[in-house]
């Protein structure tokens, strides 16, 4: 399992521990003789809340909800480097693999008109422009040659 996996799992453990240490000290005896609703809300919302304040410390995110793993806001990882200027004209030119049925849409974004779908499977070109994760390329679908933004994300280079 890779390391970032574990952050969450390890840092609400330790909300709960740190939790269970602090309850221990700063609430009366007699709360904690039997269970009861008081004891598991004091447990779940210290958990969540100290575990997300830990999460927050270590990966500079805003704290999750309560259930949930948000990692669209996880920084990219210290050892990924940026992009390099020319970086467009690396990737230009060379075909992708369709990972899965692909939206090819008239500009860069999730609201931007669909122009067609590209099956899984096919084969697109980017032709260098990019907006983020947004590549605009080049596929025949249908026998037609369209030209559109897709994202990146869902591209494989041959054998992948």
């Amino acid at each position: 399992m890779e390391t970032a996996k574990l952050y969450a799992p390890c840092a609400f453990a330790a909300g709960l521990a740190i939790t269970l240490f602090l309850a221990a000290y700063l609430t009366p005896r007699q709360w904690w003789r039997r269970a009861n609703a008081r004891a598991l809300l004091i447990m779940v919302v210290g958990a969540w809340g100290f575990g997300s304040l830990i999460l927050y410390a270590v990966q500079g995110t805003r704290p999750v909800a309560a259930g949930t793993l948000d990692n669209a806001a996880a920084p990219a990882p210290a050892s990924v480097t940026p992009d390099p200027p020319n970086a467009p004209d690396l990737i230009a030119g060379r075909p992708f693999q369709v990972h899965r049925d692909l939206n090819l849409r008239a500009a860069a974004g999730v609201h931007a008109a669909r122009l067609v779908t590209v099956p899984a499977g096919a084969t697109v070109t980017p032709t260098g422009a990019r907006e983020g994760d947004w590549w605009q390329v080049k596929t025949g679908v249908d026998g037609h040659q369209k030209t559109g933004w897709v994202s990146s994300l869902w591209l494989r280079r041959g054998g992948e």
